[in-house]
């Protein structure tokens, strides 16, 4: 058989397009004569139009993209509307980006990021070094690894942001249920980050399938034609159609666009007319593919070849070169694509490239096929790449049936290319192959043992687990044991939220891993990924165990791992300096060292409270999902800390993408960050709700990480409500008096509370003792945040003659206004306490604490703060008599605003304000707005 030049099987240069048309590959000149072909309009998608206008507008006005999934059935017309955004975004003068997954090259790493940057590779070369080559790497366009391949996400953005400095940028991406693993990972990270430039992102696919791995800025679920809409649709591409026959065709359609410009084709001219009966049923079911069947069967074997090739091959065949057809075809290759075209199954684009009707009709052209015809499809592909390319190797595995070793080891060698240049997921699936192949059972348990563990890490759970149980049947060569732990612990850790393998397989690695060198690959620093593993589970449950293996092991790894295990170890006693060190050694680093120790720098810096930008804008650039996905639950944390509530919000949302990914761990983690804002709103009922979700998943888990956050969650709450008794004891059973307990590496969390509890309860002593303990300790040497809090609660506890310097000293500490929500908690108790000692800074002090809570809407504290700005005003008499919101509408008058002004500043309505300047007026003794200012500044004074 005449095999078909590689050529054949990869794009044309970015400059074909351009070519005259007797240049280009056969059948050009007619694709080019049909481009310009009619496309009718959409029926019924006005809504979905009129927001792809809004994002595409979003992006032109450079205020930051968004990202946008199409989701909904095969033949909804999600691809229709891609097509729609697509010739939009170009009248608008934007940069069209487009890629299509498919189902016959999900396996081919980073393929369709090839196909989306395909126009822009000429411009890699103003990148970043790092960027660049991690990029050509990645794309397969340099011999060099680059760690990981997780720079390619911030080298992909910084391309598309050079771009988008010249027009806009659309990114279209559809069927994205069969993009790449790393693709897609990438896109995730695109999606993430479409606020930075001005780029939309619109991706569209199916709901059954792993869609994305992030969440996008808006899901449209795309649902059926109504009854006018289906009629005008029908009515449009079949005008001719008998009433009868269109509304049994309505009928049977079901509002599905496909069906209703496909079933009429298979109609009998007679039927369509009303003259003949229709068929009883239709092809629809629940596979539309069906729908094409017909038009198969009528092809002749030679036409049913080449689109079989196509939909084996998948992009890379779709070019119709003299090769593709070069012994497909016994009749002239005109001929065969002219009886293609004819069909209505696919037809020729511009720039030469076969393009079917619909995905479904890749699938029909498969389904049809027997096995023999599928497997020497598979092997005259094989045959047309080179020895060692994987999509070779994929087809040639395709047309095996028997166990082959020479095949095996090359599928096992492609494999570990993949993975270097980041495409775990796809290199997973090649070992996997390569294990079915495999002769003898040894070699078949080490190959399944590398697959389980890319699987794992490229962030494809559902799979690793299954190679894991598969893994569980027969027994693991001592040589791939410390792999097979570090799979089965990172799907038990992360998919099924079990720790239990992390204590008993790991300490065994990391022993075997002592002994042993695993040389150069994806896997060279294994050790390290295993004491991150073991930290991981160990600082989720405080297992004694763990900490043992990990103070008897910390001399196998790097000084940043261990760095990051005093860190959470015991900090109150062994994590002082910590962010001066992290930040030297992120510092000391290469982008790509970055790239590799991301989980480790990110985790160290989460477990001191580091909110410093400069080191977290270092995180940003890795794509990864397991590394962006600990970037948004860190993120989530720190913008509960900096006061960035609304915003904690998205966790919810990034807990559904990670059940949806099998990520079941981090979906427990992101709604344990969401139980934070829920707490300091004081939301007694929604946190309840939460707890009673997620606690009883921890509790199995033994998560005492997650416990007992929501055992402080919900004595915060208490605290919010004047409940603080039961307060002081449950935050007692954390953190007794004077003790800085090493099993809750987090103790300065609860520290504040403690201390405000004790004292709310006239426990003094108790209160001082603490703060004693924590300045023992050199709690304020760990983190500014710790510094902060001990400076807080040495205020809080102090006598009345030193309490407001001290007071003074916890405003001064470095930092201390990114600690949003308890630093308005510290205002309002000195506002209190200066309101005690008739002090006339109390009411501002006691405005700003209100003012904060407000926009944090804290109303269990806001209404606290508003109770005490009351009887600080009662007290007092003059301005201070005035309510906190009689006060507020009294300032805003004295300002000159008019009544409505004040009404929507304060969201009441004009009437309400005029009522309370009503009372306002006599309290002050004035009869006239022109008064109110001199009032309010004698009232302060």
């Amino acid at each position: 058989m005449t095999g078909v030049h590689p050529d054949a099987l990869s794009p044309p240069p970015a400059s074909a397009a351009g070519r005259a048309a007797d240049v280009g590959p056969p059948g050009a000149a007619r694709a080019a004569a049909l481009a310009a072909r009619h496309r009718p309009a959409l029926a019924g998608r006005a809504p979905e139009q009129a927001l792809l206008r809004r994002v595409l507008d979003n992006a032109r006005s450079g205020s930051g993209g968004t990202g946008t999934l199409l989701q909904g059935a095969p033949g909804i017309g999600k691809t229709a509307l891609m097509d729609w955004a697509h010739a939009e975004a170009r009248a608008l003068d934007f940069t069209v980006l487009r890629a299509v997954g498919s189902e016959a090259e999900a396996g081919v790493t980073f393929g369709a990021l090839h196909q989306l940057l395909w126009p822009l590779t000429g411009r890699m070369r103003a990148l970043p070094e790092p960027q660049r080559r991690a990029l050509a790497f990645a794309l397969g366009e340099a011999a060099q690894p680059v760690r990981g391949g997780f720079l390619v996400g911030a080298a992909v953005l910084a391309l598309l942001a050079g771009e988008a400095r010249m027009r806009p940028v659309l990114v279209l991406v559809d069927d994205l249920q069969w993009v790449d693993s790393s693709s897609a990972a990438v896109f995730a990270f695109l999606q993430r980050r479409t606020a930075e430039v001005p780029l939309a992102f619109v991706s569209a696919g199916r709901p059954e399938g792993a869609t994305t791995q992030a969440r996008p800025g808006t899901v449209v679920d795309l649902s059926a034609l109504d009854g006018d809409d289906a009629r005008t649709l029908l009515r449009t591409r079949h005008p001719h159609l008998a009433v009868t026959t269109a509304d049994r065709i309505l009928q049977e359609a079901a509002g599905n666009p496909l069906a209703l410009v496909e079933l009429p084709v298979h109609l009998h001219p007679d039927q369509a007319r009303g003259v003949m009966p229709l068929p009883r049923r239709f092809p629809l079911g629940h596979r539309l593919e069906r729908l094409f069947a017909p038009r198969l069967e009528r092809l002749s074997d030679e036409a049913a070849r080449v689109l079989l090739y196509a939909a084996l091959g998948g992009t890379a065949a779709t070019w119709v070169t003299p090769a593709l057809l070069d012994g497909l075809a016994a009749r002239r290759a005109d001929d065969v694509l002219d009886e293609i075209e004819t069909s209505g199954l696919a037809h020729l684009e511009p720039d030469g490239r076969l393009a079917f009707r619909h995905p479904l009709v890749r699938g029909a052209v498969v389904a049809r096929a027997s096995g023999p015809e599928r497997r020497a499809a598979h092997r005259r592909l094989a045959a047309a790449l080179p020895y060692d390319d994987p999509r070779g190797l994929g087809h040639e595995a395709d047309a095996t049936v028997l166990p082959d070793e020479d095949l095996a080891g090359r599928l096992q060698e492609a494999g570990r290319r993949l993975a270097l240049r980041g495409g775990d997921a796809e290199g997973a699936l090649l070992l996997h192959r390569a294990a079915a192949l495999s002769a003898a059972p040894a070699a078949r348990a080490r190959r399944l043992t590398w697959a389980a563990a890319m699987a794992a890490r490229g962030g494809r759970l559902p799979y690793a687990a299954k190679l894991v149980e598969e893994l569980r049947r027969a027994p693991v060569p001592a040589d791939s044991a410390p792999l097979y732990a570090y799979a089965v612990v990172y799907v038990d850790q992360s998919h099924h939220v079990d720790f239990e393998s992390s204590f008993t397989l790991l300490p065994q690695a990391l022993t075997a891993l002592a002994r042993t060198d695993p040389g150069a690959g994806p896997f060279d620093d294994l050790a390290e990924q295993v004491y991150f593993k073991l930290l991981l589970a160990t600082v989720y449950t405080s297992d004694p165990r763990g900490w043992a293996a990990l103070r008897a092991h910390r001399h196998q790894v790097s000084a940043l791992a261990d760095l990051c295990r005093r860190a959470w170890s015991d900090p109150a006693r062994t994590a002082h300096g910590t962010g001066a060190e992290l930040r030297a050694m992120a510092a000391a680093m290469s982008q790509e060292q970055q790239a590799g120790a991301a989980w480790l720098l990110l985790w160290t810096a989460a477990a001191v409270d580091m909110a410093d930008a400069s080191l977290w804008r270092r995180f940003l650039g890795q794509h990864a999902y397991a590394t962006q996905g600990s970037i948004a639950k860190a993120g989530g944390y720190q913008n509960y800390l900096r006061g960035d509530w609304d915003q904690v919000e998205v966790c919810l949302r990034e807990a559904e993408a990670a059940d949806a990914l099998g990520y079941h761990c981090n979906a427990l983690l992101f709604r344990h960050h969401y139980a934070h804002v829920l707490a300091g709103r004081g939301d007694e009922e929604a946190l309840l709700a939460l707890d009673r979700a997620i606690r009883p998943a921890a509790d199995r888990a033994r998560m005492t990480f997650v416990t007992d956050h929501l055992t402080h969650l919900r004595a915060l709450t208490g605290l919010a409500h004047g409940r603080d008794e039961e307060a002081y004891t449950t935050l007692a059973g954390l953190t007794p008096p004077g003790v800085l307990p090493a099993g809750l590496p987090w103790f300065h969390l609860p520290f504040f509370d403690f201390v405000d509890a004790a004292l709310r309860t006239g426990r003094t002593g108790e209160a001082r003792a603490h703060v004693t303990a924590g300045s023992a300790a050199r709690m304020g040497d760990i983190s500014p945040h710790h510094a902060f809090l001990l400076a807080a609660a040495r205020a809080l506890a102090a006598a009345d003659e030193d309490a407001d310097a001290l007071f003074e000293a916890a405003y001064a500490v470095p930092g201390a206004d990114q600690w949003v929500f308890e630093l308005a908690r510290l205002r309002l108790a000195h506002g209190v306490r200066m309101s005690d000692r008739h002090r006339p800074q109390a009411r501002r002090t006691l405005e700003r604490a209100l003012e904060t809570f407000r926009t944090l809407r804290a109303a269990a504290w806001a209404e606290r703060a508003e109770r005490a700005l009351h009887s600080h005003a009662t007290r007092d008499g003059g301005a201070c008599s005035l309510t906190a919101q009689e006060l507020r509408i009294a300032q805003l008058a004295a300002d000159g605003l008019t009544n409505k002004e004040i009404g929507a500043r304060l969201s009441l309505s004009p009437r309400t304000v005029g009522g309370h300047l009503a009372k306002v007026f006599p309290k002050l003794g004035i009869a006239s707005r022109a008064a109110l200012a001199r009032a309010l500044e004698k009232g302060a004074a």
